[in-house]
């Protein structure tokens, strides 16, 4: 949040914020009629869920109740963390274009970092502060449920909003060219009518989708290895060791999650004030080197 904060305030031509700003409210167009999509869609697989886990599996009326609640939290979850994503990249878009006016090709870089950075964080905060509250606060014989719920939820809500987006971009870049093609105007061209289209497509299938999938995927391998430390450890030993296994290996990986979001965070911080030592004056460098030098210094902080 004080990521997204700097990146707001950062210095913007007033003729890109308003491109930008058009830009964000059709992503916001484009996320409401979404959420719709998605509120449908979960009322078909809520009753999937019920027939499943109630008639089927005989789960208690409050357990397949609890699942079906939790599955709307999952969807939230992807679906906020998403929006967030769209909101803070719009904002990085117009101030990395007008901060590229100045000539070095440092700030670039660091500012789509930054947005980048501050998604993840973001993601992979909401997803653990979630996730510890199922099993800190939910009684133990309904917190099996509600990680269940939570994963269906966001499993649901990340692949509509990856495919949704990936259609979208498609459809919005063919009507880019076919009007590139009709008026004799490239495709980025701001008087090409389909560009400010083109430009949320963009937004939405490389923005939208990849945050919602990045939110499912580090939730759904949490639910994976507690799932499997509670169905296939400690099976040969008594009771009270089985559990005090089981309970370590809980603890472990959450402390595991936990720091890596601080050695992320660390690593990011000492990389920046590195790289902007190196490259913050020149007037031509390589951007792959600041991210590969990222990529293992926060490898190496975390192990």
């Amino acid at each position: 949040l004080v990521q997204y904060m700097q990146i707001r305030s950062l210095p913007v031509h007033r003729a890109m914020l308003e491109v930008s700003e058009l830009i964000y409210e059709t992503c916001k167009t484009y996320l409401i009629t979404q959420g719709k999509f998605l509120a449908v869609l979960w009322a078909f697989i809520a009753v999937v869920m019920v027939i499943y886990f109630g008639f089927l599996l005989h789960f208690s009326a409050g357990k397949v109740l609890t699942i079906v609640v939790f599955s709307i939290v999952g969807i939230l979850g992807s679906y906020a963390v998403a929006w967030f994503g769209i909101r803070i990249n719009t904002f990085a878009n117009s101030r990395t274009a007008f901060a590229s006016l100045g000539g070095k090709p440092f700030p670039t870089m660091a500012i789509p970092l930054k947005a980048g950075m501050s998604i993840g964080m973001l993601l992979i905060s909401v997803e653990l502060l979630l996730m510890l509250f199922i099993l800190l606060f939910i009684p133990g014989d309904a917190a099996g449920p509600c990680f269940i719920g939570f994963a269906i939820g966001e499993s649901l809500g990340a692949a509509a909003l990856r495919i949704a987006g990936g259609i979208f971009t498609k459809i919005a870049d063919i009507g880019s060219d076919l009007m590139k093609i009709v008026f004799k105007i490239k495709e980025d061209d701001a008087r090409n009518p389909g560009v400010i289209a083109d430009c949320t497509g963009d937004n939405a299938g490389d923005s939208v989708g990849p945050t919602a999938d990045g939110f499912e995927t580090y939730g759904v391998t949490g639910v994976a290895l507690i799932t499997f430390i509670l169905l296939a450890v400690g099976h040969k030993l008594d009771p009270g060791a089985k559990e005090n296994i089981q309970i370590q290996l809980l603890v472990w990986i959450f402390v595991m999650r936990i720091g890596m979001i601080v050695t992320s965070a660390v690593s990011y911080g000492i990389n920046g004030v590195y790289n902007k030592g190196k490259y913050g004056e020149s007037a031509k460098f390589n951007f792959e080197h600041p991210l590969t030098s990222l990529i293992w210094l926060t490898s190496f902080v975390s192990i």
